[in-house]
């Protein structure tokens, strides 16, 4: 019988799911940039290669694209590989190897033969590292057809999705909000795997309809915990996977709301967000009480400037003031109750990396 009564960080999660899934299956190798490093990505792939030996545990050459080619071809004779690249912009070097080749592979050879790849990457900002190290680019992969996409937010949630990605026959991005890994939460210990595709909701209510993901999720509860201050309750549901997404956890909670915010970490135009308003736009306008929101990060690259970054991220205040105007109701009484947490270019004081 599994324990739920210890807490761990998400990053330990992480470790812990490589952990049980390299003991479970032979198969599965685990490699990337940084994977053997002392700081073992953020601690995520720590005491891996001391445990599973190197022939499973390795580091890589700064080559993206050519270590994915090798995932495709290593899953093409039997391994199950798991690839860490600690920033998701490093990524986009190897999206041929993705895009046109991991994704189409089930699909072209008629379902004979699938590709199990997972694909480990680091999104999120801080410290104002700036246009190309802060990108949320987690809509270019849900766009792709033979994709799994998945954003956990919890420790419990990282551990049992990433158990489910590395076992999945076809690729599966996995996306880790860097501001996260040090979230701690109740987990159960030993191996255990959540669905792919199944959202969660993790705060009920009846007026507006806030459907979320990643650290965006984090966010949301603060507003929702002020809103419910003042009387209004929302339905908070963590999507978890944005490729597939559970729609039919989103119309029913629609359906009962008639209100709907989404929040996106990505750019606005093209966002994950957007496709949500547009579903439930299309089937469920007649349960609608008012027009769809949604909050997602501006149309131009992230700046590096403390005097830019303030103000430029969705925070809980924005939320708030979301959610109030759905309702028609004033939000100037409390506009100067919810100034934007300073620093605004990491979670809090807290916060000592990674970088």
């Amino acid at each position: 019988m599994q324990s739920n009564n210890r807490e761990i960080t998400f990053a330990t999660a992480i470790n812990e799911a490589i952990h049980e899934t390299m003991a479970a299956n032979d198969n599965v190798i685990c490699y990337g940039l940084g994977v053997t490093d002392p700081k073992a990505v953020f601690d995520t792939t720590k005491n891996l290669e001391q445990k599973f030996g190197s022939e499973r545990v390795f580091d890589m050459p700064t080559s993206e694209n050519a270590m994915t080619g090798i995932a495709v071809g290593a899953s093409l004779n039997g391994l199950i590989p798991l690839m860490t690249h600690q920033r998701l912009d490093f990524f986009l070097l190897a999206m041929d190897q993705l895009i046109n080749s991991a994704s189409k592979w089930h699909y072209m050879f008629g379902s004979q033969q699938s590709v199990p790849i997972t694909i480990r990457l680091i999104l999120g900002r801080g410290w104002g590292q700036g246009p190309t190290h802060s990108q949320n680019l987690q809509a270019w992969f849900a766009h792709m057809p033979g994709l799994k996409v998945v954003m956990p937010t919890t420790p419990e949630d990282a551990k049992g999705l990433l158990t489910a990605s590395i076992l999945d026959p076809n690729p599966v991005v996995f996306l880790e909000h860097r501001w996260l890994h040090n979230v701690k939460g109740f987990v159960p210990e030993g191996f255990y795997s959540k669905p792919i595709g199944k959202a969660k909701k993790v705060k009920s209510g009846i007026d507006v309809t806030i459907v979320t993901m990643s650290y965006m999720t984090i966010e949301a509860l603060h507003a929702v915990e002020y809103l419910e201050k003042m009387g209004i309750s929302c339905d908070v549901i963590d999507l978890l996977t944005i490729r597939p997404i559970d729609w039919d956890s989103i119309f029913n909670s629609v359906k009962v709301t008639g209100r709907i915010l989404a929040l996106d970490t990505g750019f606005t135009t093209g966002s994950v967000a957007g496709e949500i308003i547009a579903r439930v736009s299309m089937d469920c306008f007649d349960f609608l009480k008012c027009k769809p929101s949604r909050l997602a990060m501006p149309d131009m690259p992230e700046p590096t400037s403390p005097a830019l970054t303030k103000g430029f991220y969705v925070r809980a205040s924005d939320i708030v003031i979301a959610v109030i105007q759905m309702l028609g109701k004033d939000f100037s009484m409390v506009k100067n109750d919810l100034p934007e947490p300073i620093p605004h270019d990491i979670p809090g004081d807290w916060f000592k990396g990674p970088f």
